[in-house]
C-alpha cells in the first residue's frame, strides 16, 4: 500500500469521533512514513487545579497519537494495537495555547511497537517526553 498522507490524517481524525480524543479536541495534522503528529488546545478543559496543562491530558494525547501511529504499520482489518506501557517526563508547564505531539517509531516488531513521543509548544520547546509500547494483536 502506498503512503497517502491525506487519507491517513482523515482516517485518524475519523477514528477520534465520539471518543476521548474528540473530548480533548485532538486533531491529527501531519504524517510521514515513520511518524504521526497531532495538536491539542490548552485551555481550562485540560487544566489541573493550578491552571496548567494536566499531566494526565498530556499522557492521553501521547497514547492517542502513539496508538494511532501503530495503525500505520498494521492491517486494521486483521490486527489492532493496544498500549501496554507508557512513561512520561513532564519538563515544562503550559497554561494556554496549543501543544503538538509527534510520535516517531523506535522499534517496529511483529508484536511490539515502541514509540518516542514528544509534546512541544508553538515555539518547539519540549513540554513532555514520553515512551509508549504497543502490543499488536489479531483482531477478534
Amino acid at each position: 500500500m502506498s503512503f497517502d498522507k491525506d487519507k491517513i490524517l482523515q482516517l485518524c481524525n475519523d477514528w477520534s469521533k465520539n471518543t476521548l480524543m474528540e473530548t480533548l479536541e485532538i486533531e491529527y495534522i501531519d504524517a510521514g512514513e515513520d511518524f504521526l503528529t497531532a495538536k491539542m488546545p490548552v485551555n481550562s478543559k485540560v487544566h489541573q487545579p493550578m491552571g496548567i496543562l494536566h499531566g494526565g491530558a498530556t499522557v492521553a494525547l501521547a497514547e492517542s497519537v502513539g496508538s494511532a501511529a501503530s495503525m500505520l504499520f498494521i492491517n486494521p482489518e486483521k490486527q489492532e494495537a493496544r498500549g501496554i506501557e507508557i512513561s512520561a517526563n513532564h519538563l515544562k508547564s503550559k497554561r494556554e495555547g496549543t501543544v503538538f505531539c509527534t510520535a516517531k517509531i523506535i522499534h517496529q516488531g511483529r508484536s511490539i511497537h515502541l514509540w518516542e513521543i514528544k509534546i512541544t509548544d508553538e515555539e518547539g520547546k519540549l513540554i513532555s517526553l514520553c515512551k509508549l509500547s504497543n502490543l499488536i494483536l489479531p483482531r477478534r
